[in-house]
């Protein structure tokens, strides 16, 4: 089927393609990835029929606006839509006196309150100074924000009372926070949020992409603060109960978040305070991830920061010979680089000074190749 032949009720994607060294000498032949270090040349157009048809073509920069004449006029503004969303400026975070850029990757850093997490599990509980400090070394090694969590959401993982959850942050979150250090709270329930954000969190992260506890839209359009959020395939306790599965991963990764952006906006909180994150491993098989990762640059067109997620996940472990969770360094850095090189604007990681300085070489590279070196 070709673009040509797609009814109007067809849904549409972009990602982008054919990505180049540098703008110089490529007038209107480039387009920015957002205020990042990326340029490309072409987009993949992605339509899929309400038969489950699908149309693929690749279409130049310089020739898209000629290549979709011949849409139909909901799916031109679509894709207009969407290409203006790719090449998007991303307003930084303001977070007190803190600001974080999204014009090069950042870092954010892992840190489980938890006895049962899959990677770090037990590292802290009970030790809310030793957590802390690890925070804090984290945040020296280049992280721009600590992501802490008091729940783990593993497969199967026992549900936390609201309470015990509280109790295992907190005291964290007001040691990091009371340093001036930036935290996340990583958290699907409303009352968690409020207390962490009360304790001097600055965003919410939440897996259920404010989904799971029907007040938690409520708390972070009332208070004002960024959120993430992250596509699960499920609501419910069990993010990865993925029901009948997917038509196709990213296009139905994509939908969800998209639908859950314009949610959130229409309950008032700003675009420019939500970041989204794909959920690598939630309820995805290794075919699903893969593809994700392949095809990470489409959710550039979602038009928010994009997180990314496969710090030391089984995806790594499947494809390495079963290496345990804490022998997933290699796999994890090159996750992290791949995602920088599709435009990722953070990686969220358990190895925070190895990740930093992967991105440094990344960013020296980019660097280089933008004043033709």
């Amino acid at each position: 089927m070709t673009l040509s032949a797609i009814s109007a009720d067809a849904r549409l994607y972009l990602r982008p393609i054919w990505f180049a060294d540098s703008p110089f000498g490529l007038d209107g032949q480039v387009a920015r990835l957002g205020n990042g270090l990326l340029w490309f040349q072409g987009f993949e157009v992605i339509a899929i029929g309400r038969d489950g048809r699908v149309a693929k073509q690749h279409v130049p920069v310089a020739e898209f606006d000629a290549a979709l004449a011949t849409l139909p006029d909901s799916l031109w503004m679509r894709a207009q839509a969407l290409a203006a969303n790719i090449s998007r400026q991303r307003p930084p975070l303001m977070l007190g006196d803190r600001t974080i850029r999204f014009d090069a990757p950042q870092v954010m850093g892992i840190l489980n309150m938890t006895p049962d997490s899959f990677s770090d599990g037990g590292n802290h509980l009970g030790d809310p100074q030793g957590a802390a400090d690890a925070g804090f070394a984290m945040a020296a090694a280049g992280a721009a924000l600590i992501d802490v969590g008091g729940e783990s959401t593993r497969p199967r993982a026992d549900k936390v009372w609201e309470g015990d959850e509280i109790a295992r942050i907190v005291p964290v979150i007001e040691r990091l926070a009371a340093a001036g250090v930036p935290v996340s709270v990583d958290t699907r329930k409303a009352a968690v949020m409020e207390a962490a954000l009360a304790a001097g969190a600055g965003i919410v992260n939440d897996v259920s992409a404010l989904r799971h506890d029907p007040c938690a839209l409520d708390v972070v359009a009332r208070t004002g603060c960024p959120v993430v959020l992250m596509h699960a395939p499920s609501s419910g306790d069990d993010p990865h109960d993925k029901g009948a599965g997917y038509a196709d991963v990213v296009t139905d990764v994509f939908d969800m978040l998209e639908a859950r952006i314009a949610t959130c906006v229409n309950a008032g909180i700003a675009r420019d305070r939500i970041m989204a994150d794909p959920g690598l491993g939630f309820g995805k098989s290794l075919a699903d991830n893969l593809a994700l990762v392949n095809r990470l640059a489409m959710f550039q067109g979602l038009g928010v920061p994009i997180l990314f997620a496969g710090s030391r996940k089984r995806m790594i472990g499947a494809l390495s010979n079963e290496a345990p969770a804490s022998h997933r360094l290699a796999g994890s850095l090159a996750l992290a680089t791949k995602a920088a090189d599709c435009g990722a604007q953070m990686v969220r990681v358990h190895d925070v000074p190895e990740t930093a300085q992967a991105l440094h070489v990344w960013r020296g590279l980019r660097d280089a190749a933008l004043t033709g070196g």
